[in-house]
C-alpha cells in the first residue's frame, strides 16, 4: 500500500479522513483477492488532491506500481477526442448538426440494415430516415456500433474486419471506407448504440484540421495542458513506466494481455484511435479534468468557453431521457437508469434512479481496461482510478468506489 493516501488537506476540503481511508482498505481487498493486479485512485476538491494511493505491482515479474506509472485509458480517451472536435466547432469550422458527408464523403449513402447478413448471405437494407450528423456521433446515436455488443450480424462483420481494435491496420481513409461498406443498426438519432462513432469523430478531427490527430492533441490540448505523458505511441524513454495490462475470463482468471515492456502501445499505429488509443497517467488526466472543471481553461489557458463545456456536458438525448429508455446496447461504459449521455460524457440526471450518491450533473466515462473517472461539478470533485484489466465488465469497483468516495464526505455545496 502507498505510504500517503490521505492529504492533510482531507478534512479542510470537506472529507472524513477516517472515512476516505476505506477507499484504500478496498482496493487492497481487490489486490489480495486477485481481481486487480494493481491500482491507483487520485481524489481531489478545489483541484486539490485529498486522497492518492498506488497499489500492487505494474509488471508480472512483480515491479511495484509506482506513482508515474501510464495506464492504457482505452475509452477515456473519448472525452479528449470530444473536446477536440468541440474546439472546432469554436473556430467555426462545422457545428452539431453537420451531415457528417459533409466532412467524410464516404458517409453520404449509408443505409440501415433490414435483414440478413448471416453466414454470408448479402445485408438487406433501405435508407437512413435522416443523415448522420455530428451530434449523432459525440452521443452514440449514429447507429454504429462495436463488435463486442455480439447482437446482430453487423457486430459480427466489424469484428470480422477488425474494424474496432485498438491498433488498427488500415489508413484513416481505408478506415472509413470499410465502415461505410457496412449498413448501420438503426437510422442515425433513433437509438443509442456504444460504438466506435468517437473513432469516426477522431477523423472528422484529421480532415478539418488537417492534422493527423496525435499531432492535432499534441499542439492543441497536450501541450497547452502540460499533459506529457499522454500519447498514442508512448516514446522510448517513457516504456519503463508502461504497466502490463491483463484480461480476465468469466471465471476472473487473469492472462496477460499487453507486456509494458515490449507493448504494441510503443509501435507508431497506421490510424490514430480516437475512441480508445491513448496512453496516460493519472496526473495527466486530472489536469484534463480541471479543464473540464474550471469551464474549459488552466493555469491561464483556454481550450473551450464555458458555455461550451456546459453544452457538452448537459444531456442530449432525445426528450431529455436517459439510457435506460433508449439504448440498445448491451455494453458501454454506464449504468443505464438515471444517466443521459452529453456529447463525449454520461451524465447523471438522476442519482436515485441511479441507485448511487452523487450530484445532479456529474458527467464521467470509463475505458475497456477497466479505468474510470467522474467529475462532480456541484461538489468540484474529481476522481481518477487506474488500473489494467478487460473487459471492466470483470471487475466490479466503479460503482464501490464511488459510494465510498461520497460516503467520506461531510461537507455538501448542494
Amino acid at each position: 500500500m502507498s505510504e500517503t493516501f490521505v492529504t492533510g488537506a482531507a478534512e479542510s476540503a470537506g472529507f472524513d479522513p477516517r472515512r476516505l481511508n476505506r477507499l484504500a482498505a478496498f482496493l487492497d481487498q481487490q489486490l489480495v483477492s486477485g481481481k486487480l493486479p494493481h491500482a491507483q485512485l487520485l481524489l481531489s476538491r478545489d483541484e486539490q488532491p485529498v486522497a492518492f494511493c498506488t497499489l500492487g505491482h505494474a509488471r508480472e515479474d512483480g515491479t511495484p506500481l509506482q506513482e508515474d506509472a501510464l495506464f492504457r485509458i482505452a475509452s477515456m480517451t473519448k472525452p479528449i477526442t470530444s473536446v477536440a472536435f468541440m474546439m472546432l466547432v469554436e473556430d467555426g469550422l462545422v457545428g452539431l448538426d453537420t451531415p457528417v458527408h459533409r466532412i467524410l464523403p464516404e458517409f453520404r449513402d449509408l443505409a440501415v440494415r433490414t435483414g440478413g447478413g448471416e453466414d454470408g448471405e448479402p445485408f438487406s437494407t433501405r435508407p437512413t430516415e435522416a443523415p448522420m450528423r455530428m451530434i449523432d456521433l459525440l452521443r452514440h446515436s449514429s447507429g454504429l456500433t462495436y463488435s463486442f455488443q455480439q447482437q446482430s450480424p453487423i457486430d459480427a462483420a466489424y469484428a470480422a474486419q477488425k474494424l474496432d481494435v485498438f491498433h488498427q491496420a488500415r489508413t484513416s481513409d481505408e478506415y472509413i471506407a470499410a465502415l461505410a461498406a457496412l449498413p448501420l443498426e438503426f437510422s442515425p438519432g433513433a437509438g443509442w448504440n456504444y460504438s466506435v462513432s468517437t473513432d469516426v469523430l477522431g477523423i472528422v478531427v484529421e480532415r478539418l484540421s488537417g492534422l493527423s490527430l496525435a499531432d492535432f492533441f499534441a499542439e492543441r490540448i497536450f501541450s497547452p495542458l502540460a499533459m506529457t505523458d499522454t500519447f498514442f505511441e508512448v516514446p522510448p524513454d517513457h516504456q519503463p513506466r508502461l504497466t502490463d495490462a491483463w484480461q480476465a475470463d468469466n471465471s476472473g482468471t487473469r492472462t496477460l494481455y499487453d507486456r509494458g515492456q515490449n507493448s504494441r502501445w510503443r509501435l507508431p499505429p497506421r490510424s490514430y484511435s480516437g475512441g480508445g488509443g491513448l496512453v496516460s497517467s493519472t496526473q495527466d488526466y486530472h489536469r484534463f479534468c480541471r479543464m473540464l472543471l474550471r469551464g474549459g481553461e488552466l493555469d491561464g489557458t483556454r481550450l473551450l468557453s464555458p458555455k461550451m463545456v456546459a453544452l457538452m456536458t448537459a444531456n442530449h438525448l432525445p426528450g431529455g431521457g436517459d439510457l435506460a429508455g433508449i439504448s440498445r446496447s448491451m455494453f458501454s461504459e454506464s449504468q443505464n437508469a438515471g444517466i443521459g449521455f452529453g456529447l463525449g460524457f454520461a451524465v447523471t440526471c438522476d442519482p436515485v434512479a441511479a441507485m448511487l450518491p452523487g450530484s445532479i450533473g456529474e458527467y464521467y466515462w470509463g475505458g475497456m481496461l477497466s479505468t474510470f473517472f467522474f467529475v462532480d461539478p456541484v461538489e468540484r470533485i474529481v476522481a481518477i482510478f487506474m488500473t489494467q484489466v478487460m473487459p471492466s465488465t470483470a471487475i466490479s469497483v466503479r460503482r464501490e468506489l464511488k459510494t465510498l468516495i461520497y460516503a467520506a464526505l461531510t461537507e455538501s455545496r448542494a
